[in-house]
């Protein structure tokens, strides 16, 4: 399988990157900048794209990539600071804007290159959204020019030789013009993809990984009955049917019914499946308590609880398995991220979790493809 790596460098729209790289039916997943040279090879992506983020490339202490990445021979494409890193690491220079008129931010009018690859097909003029307050003041051997803007003549380089690629706006935006066909351009002009990838192929990968991982082992799921944990335990259950025992914790904060709707919507696999009722133990633990990241602390703290107990009950489990997805890890604070808030699989996780492993298969995926 054709695969994308996105290098997370801490900038807002990381996300979105992503998204707009599968719905170009290329799988690609979100590591942090650290990622070994070696786990890079490992991971054999077609392509490479650095992120923006709140840092400046020339400052001590910034987040950096191994230079060794550049010698892989895989294509780049380096967005805000991901554009930055590229020329400072590979000979330019990179300074602290010294007036407003070379700093940019916003919608922003902008000329492309169209002969550039990344810009192919697109017109020669459009809006490009800008978010910086470092200047390429020299850009290295072998990169050509290849955007520009009134106040930046240097918006976007190219080495088409080695297949590096950097823009100073971000293509992600719905506020850029075009911008998914720049991302698009990358993918299929510089990096040859296919295209060919679908959920399907990820439900079955999934599903190979989930038995490989199992094997004969027990797994206790977390069942909270949304989307994201009941997609989880349809894939458990594909995966090893009666090896799956399904913990539905009802805390009382659901919906009319809800609690035996999701217990119907399971009977159809043969798993074991635990309806418990704990609505007063979470509304005692929740008394009092007004502040919603110290309330998202103690429900995840309270569900883990609620597992570990029912696991002794039926006797020793070997994995927990939970319906963490990308967003979760993301405002959660993971790896390069701000925290924006903790979600009771990720942020509110105890110290102590008493099982071997945690099994999370939809953790790579977004709400939309879960659904």
């Amino acid at each position: 399988m054709e695969k994308v790596l996105i290098l997370d460098f801490g900038g807002q729209y990381n996300q979105l990157i992503a998204r707009r790289v599968r719905e170009c039916h290329v799988y690609c997943e979100v590591h942090p900048y650290s990622m070994p040279v070696a786990a890079i090879r490992a991971f054999s992506p077609i392509g490479i794209i650095f992120t923006g983020g709140p840092g400046s490339a020339y400052q001590a202490g910034s987040p950096q990539v191994d230079p060794a990445v550049f010698e892989l021979g895989i294509p780049v494409l380096g967005i805000c600071y991901g554009c930055q890193l590229i020329a400072h690491d590979l000979g330019g220079q990179v300074v602290p804007a010294q007036d407003d008129s070379a700093r940019e931010y916003g919608k922003t009018e902008t000329w492309y290159d169209v002969s550039c690859p990344i810009f192919k097909g697109l017109p020669e003029k459009g809006i490009s959204w800008m978010s910086h307050s470092d200047y390429m003041a020299k850009v290295p051997l072998g990169f050509q020019l290849t955007a520009h803007s009134c106040a930046c003549p240097n918006v976007a380089i190219a080495d088409d030789t080695r297949r590096f690629y950097g823009v100073q706006f971000h293509p992600e935006v719905n506020h850029t013009e075009h911008g998914a066909q720049i991302i698009r351009n990358f993918l299929f002009e510089v990096c040859n993809a296919r295209g060919d990838w679908t959920m399907a192929d990820y439900k079955n990968t999934a599903i190979r990984r989930i038995r490989a991982k199992v094997g004969s082992g027990k797994v206790l799921l977390a069942l909270s009955g949304g989307v994201d944990s009941s997609v989880c335990a349809a894939l458990l259950a594909e995966a090893i049917g009666s090896q799956l025992t399904c913990v539905f914790v009802d805390h009382g904060l659901l919906r009319l019914n809800e609690g035996a709707e999701v217990e119907q919507a399971f009977s159809k696999w043969k798993m074991n499946f635990i309806h418990v009722n704990a609505e007063s133990r979470f509304l005692l633990r929740l008394a009092g308590e007004a502040e919603p990241e110290r309330k998202r602390k103690i429900i995840g703290e309270e569900f883990i609880r609620v597992f570990e107990e029912e696991a002794g009950k039926i006797g020793a489990m070997d994995y927990l398995a939970q319906g963490t997805i990308y967003p979760d890890i993301i405002e959660s604070g993971a790896g390069t991220a701000a925290v924006i808030k903790s979600h009771h699989n990720v942020g509110g996780l105890p110290d102590y979790v008493d099982f071997k492993e945690i099994i999370e298969p939809l953790n790579m995926l977004f709400k939309d493809e879960v659904r």
